[in-house]
């Protein structure tokens, strides 16, 4: 019995057919399916980093997507349970941010005019606002994840678990209360964490001011009146908060008198940068010189005066070895509310704390002329003033990057405040170890930017004086400053003065429900309210793999056994220091584990031309405009083969089609077995005969066996890239080369082929599907139920294809490469020979030079001759007389070495040795040349090696091997090239005229001339065979109703009408 397959449309477009998929997929439930056959399988755990759902999604999340579903398909099809769980960010500034600006307001005045509590019941509404666009775009590109039991950082048992880890901590003495400098945004109102601040810095140009500090009394030091500091700084607007300048205890500072008689203090080492000086002029007269230690004590007049010091001393000389000698004036201004080495400069030398700024960023009321200014906006007005009172003494414009809110994009200060923190520093040890255990792509990272991150370690400031965010579960009496930390909704309600019933509908423990539940302070009596702030929304994502199991309360065993760490987790290279940083720590803290084993970190999505894409720019790709026109598989194989993940991409439709070949040419592969599968009297459930397969049919099983032994390397491995290179490399071989050398073989129904080209596409199909699932599934479901009705109705129910050794032969892998590089060079031959590819030529001469690869051609001789359309092969050694090369020298990699000596080399390879030359480089040797008395050492790849064709020969070259085909025609070999130019143009006739592939059909030729018909009676069975022909007249009329075409086989020779018609 024949098998016959559905047909498919050939010229269905694969957005359609994707769409056709999902509906399959969504009515046989097969995502659960795929789950459902693993249980009780080995857990591969994956973790999805939960996104913010505050806007549409972007190209972007396209790619992490497709990255974070290709592994658990491989993973299921290998025989792992993958569960896989989204999961929704919920919290924070983020969200805060997009309900501000729909309600029309910002600011934290504003919030709380408007009130917490309808404030917090908008945020939390507006979390799933763009859900189902989300969803949608989710579904579209194939990424297999449950949508409808996801995690959610806003849900109660999210919440809890959070807790749960605090108190934790907690116990740990690890969560503190700390008065610091920390990265503060004014117009959120609220501190960063050091990872937010490191992840969204601008290139900015600020003031750099060379001030000066008269000495208050300059006699102590030697020196006349009117003699200063020379102090540095690069914020103005921190002035009215100085207190000191600090100098470096060790560096050499001098007293420099200028040419107009002031006397100016500076270290030594920039006097010249300094005071600006050209590099031929002299330096200033110097009065004294001091070591920076001398100098602590000196009291200086300060630019402003506008605060009460109090009992603390201020205005004086102090040191501190962060002071360097590579920039400034070597003396900079402290301002302990403005700086961490300022603010612990302080501490040291009991310096008063003056915060003339107020935590909206606005300059408090008394701060005289800057009164109520913006920070930044009071740089101006301070260097007017200085100029005025001739204080300022140099300014220049200051190139440098400086951090933004990374998500309202305000520039931040460095402020002083009280804020909870995580001592993750007094882990720095085991943190930097537990980070070697993990797998990290790119490798570089793991001590690089990551590690950079640990060594650098600060303690984690986690709390936000904001409003929607989980609760820091801390409460604090009133009266004696007893605290309490919160572990569970159980102990709350334990503590609570209030009733409160925990599994009530209603129960939320967000603000402003939880800022009134109150404590009566178990060791003074009185009451203890829980401190204003909200968590670090990073901390929130970070719980993500014990929080979305509701974790210790529930799944205990199921988190601890089977479910943590994760075996791998993907997102951008940004977030190494965000959600990887985060759950590392956190990992490390509680339960000293690495909470992930491998990690992918991808580059950025770039525009066509490889601009960052922003809507200002207006250069944003609209992900569904792609998936539109060309399909969710063209978009994922982009990503995978443009470039490996870790590197930014550019991102179009026009390189999304470029990179979509690889599928059209599996598509075509496809057609092409389906269009004579469907007519072949072939069953191919009945196996072929083991004798009757070729070498060719066991050298692509073989190419096969390699390919699943490498996509599956590479993929154990995570390398996804390379993966796909191999199987795109195997397409192009299966369609360019076994299917364009057996076609005879398919016309004819030749069983062994059938069987080879159906085992290689089944298997491809499990091979890709990881990669471009819905293809994949077609070509699954059209070939295999036909052949096996007992095979899974799925591609992603199927098993992952296991290398068989017994169908690898390597000696027959590594001779059929070999003739298939011959016949590549024998190719280019003919181009070169400028005759046409249908024209027979008498024989191609094939240099080689080993007995090994005269072998491997020999063993594919027939195929040689076939593909070059020559009637012989004869062997030749690359050493034979009358074959001479061309050498010149590789331009891009010997030019930069060897510049001078470039005329001389080309001369010495175009010389008497240019053939010896080009035999070493022919066989993988380096050559060295004797150039004016300088040894040149030229690789293989440094060489140009061109053959020069003899006399009846056109020749090709390609490492070391070589092919020259004769260009003799004789008037044999040109009435054959004639019979195959009419084969040829039948055969379009046929394809124009809509003929099925067996459709028999009846052939005229009209207008013939004599060597059209000589070339017909020599070759006539031939040329039937060949199109189906049952008959082929050239001297009677064609009927009426024949189709035909008029061609001209010789430019400017006759014209031909070819008629032909369905046989009746």
């Amino acid at each position: 019995m024949n098998t016959r397959f559905p047909n498919v449309d050939p010229r269905a477009s694969l957005p359609s057919l994707e769409e056709e998929t999902l509906k399959f997929w969504k009515e046989e439930n097969i995502f659960a399916q795929s789950l459902e056959i693993r249980e009780g399988a080995p857990e591969f755990v994956v973790y999805d980093g939960p996104p913010t759902a505050n806007g549409n999604p972007g190209v972007h999340h396209v790619q992490a997507r497709a990255y974070k579903d290709l592994f658990p398909r491989y993973k299921t099809m290998r025989g792992f349970k993958v569960r896989r769980k989204a999961g929704w960010d919920c919290h924070g500034l983020p969200v805060e941010i997009e309900v501000e600006k729909r309600l029309g307001f910002s600011g934290k005045p504003a919030i709380e005019k408007y009130g917490i509590e309808p404030f917090c019941k908008e945020c939390r509404s507006s979390v799933m606002t763009y859900e189902g666009a989300w969803r949608k775009l989710t579904e579209r590109i194939a990424y297999w994840t449950d949508l409808d039991n996801c995690y959610m950082t806003m849900s109660n048992n999210y919440v809890e678990s959070v807790w749960w880890s605090l108190k934790e901590l907690w116990k740990k003495g690890l969560l503190y209360l700390g008065y610091k400098v920390v990265p503060y945004c004014a117009r959120c109102g609220t501190p960063l964490s050091s990872a937010e601040a490191g992840s969204a810095y601008k290139d900015v140009e600020d003031p750099s001011l060379y001030v000066r500090f008269p000495l208050s009394e300059p006699e102590k030091l030697g020196l006349p009146a009117e003699s200063a500091l020379l102090v540095w700084t690069t914020t103005p607007w921190t002035l009215p908060g100085n207190v000191a300048a600090c100098v470096h205890p060790d560096l050499e500072y001098v007293a420099a008198k200028l040419e107009d008689g002031r006397v100016l203090i500076l270290a030594r080492t920039l006097l010249r940068q300094a005071l600006n000086l050209a590099s031929e002029a002299p330096e200033p007269e110097i009065l004294a010189s001091f070591k920076g230690s001398d100098l602590v004590g000196t009291k200086y007049n300060a630019p402003y005066k506008w605060y009460d010091f109090g009992e603390k001393v201020g205005h004086r000389v102090v040191s501190g070895s962060f002071v360097t000698s590579e920039d400034g004036s070597g003396i900079v201004h402290i301002a302990p509310a403005f700086g961490a080495d300022d603010l612990d400069v302080g501490r040291k030398n009991d310096l008063p704390i003056i915060h003339p700024v107020k935590t909206d960023g606005h300059f408090r009321d008394d701060a005289h002329f800057v009164a109520g200014l913006w920070f930044k906006d009071a740089d101006p007005k301070i260097i007017e003033d200085l100029k005025e009172r001739k204080l300022l003494f140099r300014i220049k414009k200051y190139a440098h990057s400086y951090p933004h809110c990374w998500r309202c994009g305000t520039p931040l200060l460095y402020y002083a405040t009280d804020s909870w923190y995580i001592n993750n520093t007094s882990l720095q040890k085991r943190l930097i170890e537990k980070n070697q255990e993990i797998d990290w792509h790119p490798a570089h990272i793991k001590n690089g930017r990551y590690g950079d991150w640990l060594n650098n370690l600060v303690d984690w400031a986690i709390s936000r004086t904001r409003y929607w965010g989980t609760p820091l579960p801390i409460w604090t009496c009133e009266e004696c400053g007893e605290r309490e930390t919160i572990g569970s909704y159980a102990e709350l309600a334990e503590r609570a003065e209030q009733d409160i019933d925990i599994h009530a509908a209603d129960f939320d423990p967000h603000r402003p429900y939880v800022d009134r539940i109150t404590f009566k302070c178990q060791k003074c009596g009185h009451t203890m309210r829980r401190v204003p702030d909200v968590i670090d929304c990073w901390y929130d994502s970070g719980s993500m793999p014990f929080a979305q199991l509701h974790y210790p309360f529930e799944n205990k065993e199921l988190f601890e056994k089977k479910l943590y760490p994760a075996d791998l987790i993907c997102e951008g290279l940004d977030q190494t220091r965000g959600w990887f940083n985060s759950l590392h720590q956190l990992g490390v803290m509680l339960f000293d584990k690495i909470a992930y084993k491998s990690v992918i970190c991808h580059g950025l999505v770039l525009d066509g031309q490889g601009e960052k894409m922003s809507k200002s720019r207006g250069n944003v790709v609209n992900p569904w405009d792609v998936l539109n026109s060309q399909g969710a598989d063209a978009i994922r194989w982009y990503l995978y083969t443009s470039a490996p993940p870790e590197l930014s991409r550019r991102f179009s439709a026009e390189l999304v089609a470029e990179a979509s070949k690889h599928l059209s040419t599996w598509w075509n592969t496809w057609q092409f077995f389906l269009l004579n599968a469907n007519v072949a009297e072939v069953d191919l459930s009945v196996p072929a005969a083991p004798e009757s397969y070729t070498d060719l049919d066991k050298w692509i099983l073989a190419r096969l066996q390699q390919t699943i032994k490498a996509v599956s390397d590479y993929l154990d491995v995570y390398d996804l890239t390379k993966a796909a290179k191999n199987l795109e490399n195997f397409v192009d071989v299966l369609s360019n080369w076994y299917v364009r050398l057996n076609r005879r073989r398919f016309w004819e129904n030749d069983s062994a082929a059938y069987h080879t080209l159906y085992e290689c596409l089944v298997t491809l199909a499990k091979l890709q599907a990881p990669f471009t699932p819905f293809l994949a599934e077609e070509v699954w479901r059209n070939l295999v139920p036909s052949v096996d009705p007992k095979a899974p109705k799925s591609v992603h129910l199927a098993s992952w294809p296991e290398f068989d050794e017994s169908k690898f032969d390597a000696q027959l892998l590594q001779d059929g490469n070999t003739a298939m590089q011959i016949i590549s060079i024998g190719r280019s031959a003919r181009v070169a020979s400028k005759q046409k590819v249908r024209q027979p030529l008498s024989e191609v001469l094939i240099g080689v030079t080993t007995e090994a690869d005269r072998r491997s051609v020999e063993r594919f001789r027939d195929y040689v001759l076939d593909e070059l359309n020559v009637k012989a092969i004869k062997f030749i050694s690359a050493e034979q007389n009358f074959l001479d090369y061309i050498v010149k020298p590789n331009l891009p990699t010997v030019g930069p070495r060897y510049g001078k000596l470039l005329g001389a080399i080309r001369k010495e390879l175009s010389g008497e040795k240019a053939k010896e030359i080009a035999l070493q480089s022919l066989d993988g040797k380096e050559v060295k040349l004797d150039i004016s008395g300088t040894e040149v050492v030229l690789t293989p790849a440094d060489l140009l090696v061109e053959v020069k064709s003899p006399e009846g020969y056109a020749a090709s070259v390609e490492g070391s091997f070589i092919a020259a085909v004769s260009t003799v025609i004789t008037e044999e070999l040109r009435l054959e090239g004639l019979a195959r130019d009419l084969v040829r143009n039948i055969q379009e006739l046929r394809k124009s005229s809509d003929f099925k592939i067996n459709d028999r059909i009846d052939t005229w030729l009209e207008g013939a001339w004599d060597d059209l018909l000589k070339a017909v009676e020599a070759y006539r069975q031939t040329i039937m065979s060949d199109t189906l022909s049952l008959s082929l007249t050239t001297d009677e009329a064609a009927p009426a109703d024949a189709n035909s075409v008029e061609t001209e086989f010789v430019k400017k020779g006759p014209k031909v009408r070819i008629f032909v018609r369905r046989h009746q």
